[in-house]
C-alpha cells in the first residue's frame, strides 16, 4: 500500500472516530426498528476500494461470494445488487429449459405464505407461476410442514419461504417434503443471515437460498442481495440470468477462460460465433460492484458478533415485557436459534388498548414501530386481481393484518435503549 493512500486510509479512520455519537437521550434520540451497524474498518474497507476505482465487480466480489458460500457450508453464491433480485433470480432459475423435465413452467403453483413481504411473492407471479398461500402461527410467524402438505396438489412444483423476521420455519422437515413430492424449495433467508434450526445455518436446507444486504438487515453492503446454492447447475443459471443472459461465464476485464471463445456452435448460431455475445437465457443484468463488496467482506467478520447482540437485546425486551397484559409476545421455533430480526409484538383482540394505540404512544417516544409487512398479502391492490389460490381461512393472516407490529433489536440499540423500550411499554399499559 502507497503511503498516500496508507495516509489517507488513516484520516478516514479518525474521521470516522470523530464522528461516532454515543449519547442517548430517552424520548430526543430516536430508537429506530432497524438500521445499519458500521464502524471505522467498514468505511475505511469502502473508502479503500473507492480509491483503487474498484467500481464494477470484480477480485472484491469474488472473494466476498466465496467466504459468503463458505458461511453457509454451500458450494456457489452470487451476488446480486438487491435481496429483491435474488428471489426473483432463485425462482427465475427453475424455469430454464437446462433443467429438462424438472423444470418450472407457466401455470405451476409453488407454494408460499399470506403473512409477509411482497419480494417473496413478486417473482412467482412475475415468471407466470401461480402462488398458494397458506397461513401462519401467531407467536413464531411461520408456517408449518403440515399446512404445506395440505397445499401441496398435482400442479404444485416449488416451495418459497421465509424465515419469519430472523425466525426459522421448520426447514428440516419442510426440505424433506420437498424430497418426498419432487419439488424445489428456496429459503427467502434476507431476515435471517446468522439464525440456526438443529444447529445448522437457515439458507442451507433448501436448493436454493437468498439474502439482502440492504442495511436494516444483518449485515450490509448498502444495497445488495446473494443467491446460495450447493447445486452447481442452478447456481449456473443463476449467473447466467444474472448477468444478461449470457452463456459465458468469463469475469469483467477477461477474456477466453474456456479457451474456445470462437469455437463454440449453439443455437442457430454459426459456428465460431464469439462466446461472450452468446445469450442461453432471457436474463437480467443484476450485478453488485466491488464497493458493496468490499463493504460486505468486513461486514462478514461481525456476522457472529452481530447475532450475539441481536439475541441479547430480544431477550432483554422479552424479560421486560413478561408481565405485561394483552400482548402476545413472539417465540422462538422448537430447535431453533434465532438471529432475530425484530421484535415481533400481537396486541390480543381482547386488549383494554389497541394496536393503533400502542403504536402511537411508542412513536411519540420516538420509538420507531413497523407493520408485520404486508400483514395478509392477498388483501392488497396489488394481488386482488392476480392468479392465486389459498389453501385454508388465513385466520393468523388476518390477525396479523389488524394487531400486529414489530420494534428493532438491531446491533446499534444499546442495552439503555431496550429497556426505556421495555419501560415505555409497561408505563403505557399501567405495569409497574
Amino acid at each position: 500500500m502507497s503511503e498516500g493512500k496508507t495516509q489517507i486510509l488513516d484520516l478516514v479512520r479518525k474521521y470516522h472516530q470523530e464522528n461516532v455519537r454515543h449519547e442517548f437521550v430517552p424520548g430526543v434520540t430516536p430508537i429506530f426498528p432497524s438500521g445499519a451497524t458500521l464502524d471505522d474498518d467498514d468505511r475505511v474497507a469502502l473508502v479503500d476500494a473507492a480509491l483503487d476505482m474498484r467500481i464494477a465487480a470484480g477480485v472484491s466480489s469474488r472473494r466476498f461470494e466465496r467466504e459468503f458460500a463458505r458461511f453457509f457450508g454451500l458450494r456457489k453464491a452470487h451476488m446480486t445488487n438487491s435481496g429483491s433480485s435474488a428471489n426473483l433470480l432463485a425462482l427465475g432459475s427453475l424455469l430454464s429449459p437446462q433443467l429438462g423435465d424438472r423444470r418450472l413452467r407457466p401455470g405451476d403453483e409453488v407454494i408460499t405464505v399470506a403473512a409477509g413481504f411482497p419480494t417473496t411473492v413478486n417473482p412467482i407471479l412475475q415468471n407466470g407461476l401461480v402462488p398458494v398461500f397458506v397461513d401462519v402461527e401467531l407467536g413464531t410467524y411461520n408456517t408449518t410442514p403440515e399446512r404445506i402438505a395440505e397445499a401441496i396438489t398435482p400442479k404444485t412444483r416449488a416451495i418459497m419461504v421465509a424465515h419469519a423476521l430472523g425466525n426459522p420455519f421448520q426447514a428440516e422437515e419442510v426440505a424433506q417434503l420437498a424430497t418426498e413430492h419432487g419439488l424445489f424449495l428456496i429459503e427467502d433467508n434476507c431476515d435471517a443471515v446468522g439464525s440456526l434450526y438443529r444447529g445448522r445455518p437457515t439458507g442451507s436446507f433448501g436448493d436454493l437460498a437468498t439474502a439482502s444486504f440492504y442495511p436494516a438487515h444483518h449485515i450490509t453492503t448498502g444495497e445488495g442481495g446473494c443467491v446460495v446454492t450447493r447445486n452447481l447447475t442452478l447456481a449456473r443459471i443463476v449467473e447466467q440470468l444474472r448477468d444478461w443472459g449470457r452463456d459465458c461465464w468469463c469475469e469483467p476485464g477477461e477474456d477466453n477462460t474456456c479457451f474456445k471463445r470462437f469455437d463454440y456452435q449453439l443455437g442457430d448460431l454459426p459456428h465460431g460465433y464469439d462466446h461472450k455475445y452468446i445469450f442461453s437465457h432471457v436474463g437480467y443484468n443484476l450485478k453488485s460492484t466491488d464497493l458493496q463488496a468490499a463493504l460486505g467482506l468486513s461486514q462478514l467478520q461481525k456476522v457472529a458478533r452481530f447475532g450475539e447482540l441481536r439475541r441479547r437485546n430480544w431477550q432483554r425486551l422479552r424479560d421486560g415485557l413478561a408481565e405485561v397484559p394483552g400482548l402476545l409476545l413472539p417465540r422462538a421455533t422448537p430447535d431453533s436459534d434465532p438471529s432475530w430480526f425484530g421484535f415481533v409484538i400481537t396486541v390480543r383482540p381482547d386488549a383494554p388498548f389497541t394496536r393503533h394505540q400502542l403504536g402511537d404512544f411508542l412513536e411519540s417516544r420516538k420509538i420507531g414501530t413497523r407493520r408485520f409487512f404486508g400483514g395478509n398479502l392477498t388483501r392488497h391492490p396489488a394481488y386482488l386481481d392476480q392468479p392465486h389460490r389459498v389453501v385454508g381461512d388465513l385466520a393468523n393472516s388476518d390477525i396479523i393484518t389488524e394487531h400486529t407490529f414489530w420494534i428493532g433489536v438491531y446491533p446499534s440499540l444499546t442495552l439503555e435503549m431496550i429497556d426505556y423500550v421495555a419501560a415505555s411499554i409497561r408505563e403505557f399499559a399501567g405495569v409497574a
